[in-house]
């Protein structure tokens, strides 16, 4: 029985991005369990001081200074995205007693800021772990990606693959399977270098009928859908037969929800070694390999 009530403040809601969709996924799960109401975003008209406030390193500061006002207001309040571990400052600045939604980061990175992600991220890393086992937070994190770079003890009292752990499976198979490949593509400076748009284009060469969901992805011959709300998406997983892996967060709710909807992942050979769970789900494969490729249709019909 619901007989608590919570406060939340939640930098983004919505269900075309990473932290919009986990977010959205653990507020389902926090409902099971208490009455909840949001803490409203302040409305500005001036465009100018809106567009700085609601930028996305600085609206967090923002839900700091509205989890204090609660805080004064003696209400309990969750804090629930954007909450990466490098962020030590919001660990630090967030009232006594706050509870925090998954923690975030360790994802594969390129491009510019790919340096100090490798050199000075692990030792924001570890000023977070510190302020958060002195501040006594609960430790709930979205995927294991950050477990090398914290201390034996603080493992054992964390809670890892939050996403993994909550997400439902069915073992229902899908019938009218007619899309060859379903595919999330984000145009990220950061990002993109981890996706293999050679691939893509030799599943084309072969025939294969490629939908991409997300940014734009300009290769001759495929459909771009654009970014889709949900339910539209699961209705383009449910006739999909593959989609590819995201290289730099394998366990992606994207990933996920098309492992539930009987999708299966194509992964590299070289990459074999990340996975951990639903090992079943994944078609390991040469992306290079022309003749491996050209079996897919085969395989499949022989997977499920």
């Amino acid at each position: 029985m619901k007989n608590k009530k919570i406060y939340y403040w939640v930098c983004d809601k919505s269900e075309n991005s990473g932290e919009g969709q986990l977010a959205l996924f653990f507020l389902k799960n926090l409902r099971k369990k208490y009455k909840t109401t949001e803490i409203k975003k302040p409305k500005i008209k001036n465009q100018f001081l809106s567009k700085i406030l609601n930028y996305k390193y600085i609206i967090p500061f923002l839900g700091v200074l509205y989890c204090w006002k609660f805080f004064f207001y003696k209400k309990k309040i969750y804090y629930i995205n954007y909450l990466p571990l490098w962020n030590f400052a919001l660990f630090l600045l967030l009232p006594p007693n706050s509870n925090i939604g998954p923690i975030t980061g360790g994802a594969k990175f390129s491009g510019n800021l790919n340096f100090i992600r490798k050199f000075l991220f692990p030792i924001f890393y570890k000023i977070s772990e510190i302020i958060i086992i002195f501040r006594k937070f609960n430790l709930v994190f979205s995927t294991d990606l950050l477990k090398k770079y914290l201390y034996k003890r603080t493992i054992k009292k964390s809670t890892f693959n939050f996403i993994i752990s909550n997400f439902k499976f069915s073992n229902k198979k899908t019938k009218d399977k007619n899309l060859d490949f379903l595919i999330y593509y984000r145009n990220h400076p950061n990002k993109k270098k981890f996706f293999p748009v050679y691939l893509i284009k030799n599943l084309v060469k072969l025939g294969f009928s490629v939908n991409v969901v997300g940014n734009k992805l300009n290769i001759t011959n495929i459909i771009n859908h654009g970014f889709l709300n949900k339910k539209k998406l699961i209705k383009l997983q449910k006739r999909a037969r593959y989609t590819i892996f995201s290289e730099e967060n394998l366990y992606s709710i994207f990933t996920l929800e098309c492992i539930k909807n009987n999708v299966l992942i194509l992964i590299d050979k070289s990459n074999n070694s990340k996975l951990t769970f639903f090992k079943k789900r994944f078609v390991k494969i040469d992306y290079q390999n022309l003749k491996e490729l050209r079996k897919l249709n085969y395989l499949y019909k022989n997977r499920l």
